[in-house]
């Protein structure tokens, strides 16, 4: 079931990227915080920036999207339900943003060096670390890097090694549903409250919810399958039954269900 407006906290999609969007001085600290270096004056800001440019009309939309006047692009995303697609997620996530440079008339000698961030309250790859970063370098000379200036960062809060500042930590820990005392952690929550009272917010956030409602309610008036499906996959992601039971409805492998679900942008609970 989906939460009231109210209960929104700031690992929430809608709130992640109303915050950061609408406070750059913040997302530019987290920013700075993560990649462990500083952020040049951002020349762009969105969130929710969709890029649609193949042939097919399939596209991404990136939670939270920014460039700064260091020729460095950022996508930053709360990733909160299923984890096992990630890596080839932030595969085409790089393609995409690289594409979208190159249709707005950059030459690709002048990619902008990108990071794609995900943030994940679970330790997804289980090697104990809070902090994965990976970039590009020789199987035969580990210590030769490519350069081709693409870093993946993947934060996870379930991590327990100790490879990551007190600052982070603290983060990390809030991700995961601990506040803290944290100086950062108290301007982040300190914004949730403010933006739990804007009246405005809450009505977008309001009929995103409708206009989502609507169009499953559309599928089961018509009786489509697809209508049928989109009940199901919703069904699943609130955790009424488990993968299993929602293949078993609708008669197929739970592999072929999962991968349904995820391209209608829906998804799979983590099981712990």
């Amino acid at each position: 079931m989906a939460k009231n407006y109210e209960e929104l906290e700031f690992t929430d999609d809608f709130m992640f990227c109303k915050v950061l969007t609408n406070k750059p001085k913040l997302c530019k600290e987290l920013l700075e915080l993560i990649i462990g270096k500083k952020v040049g004056k951002f020349v762009q800001l969105d969130k929710q920036q969709p890029i649609e440019i193949t042939s097919d009309g399939k596209g991404v939309r990136f939670d939270v999207y920014c460039e700064d006047d260091q020729n460095t692009v950022f996508d930053c995303e709360m990733q909160t339900g299923t984890y096992k697609n990630l890596p080839k997620r932030s595969r085409y996530y790089q393609g995409m943003i690289d594409l979208n440079l190159i249709e707005r008339g950059a030459d690709y000698r002048k990619l902008k060096k990108s990071y794609i961030i995900f943030i994940c309250p679970v330790d997804v790859f289980g090697l104990g670390l809070h902090k994965y970063t990976f970039e590009n370098r020789c199987a035969e000379i580990p210590d030769l890097l490519l350069g081709d200036e693409a870093v993946k960062i993947f934060l996870c809060a379930g991590g327990t090694a100790d490879d990551v500042s007190e600052d982070m930590r603290a983060f990390l820990e809030y991700i995961s549903g601990k506040k803290n005392n944290n100086r950062f952690v108290q301007k982040l929550e300190a914004e949730v409250e403010k933006a739990r009272n804007r009246e405005e917010w809450r009505m977008e956030y309001m009929t995103l919810l409708m206009r989502d409602q609507e169009m499953i309610n559309k599928g089961r008036e018509e009786g489509r399958e697809e209508g049928r499906e989109l009940e199901i996959f919703s069904s699943v992601q609130e955790g009424d039954y488990d993968v299993s039971r929602g293949a078993e409805k609708l008669g197929i492998s739970e592999d072929e269900f999962a991968k349904r679900m995820e391209e209608a942008g829906y998804n799979i609970p983590e099981t712990i």
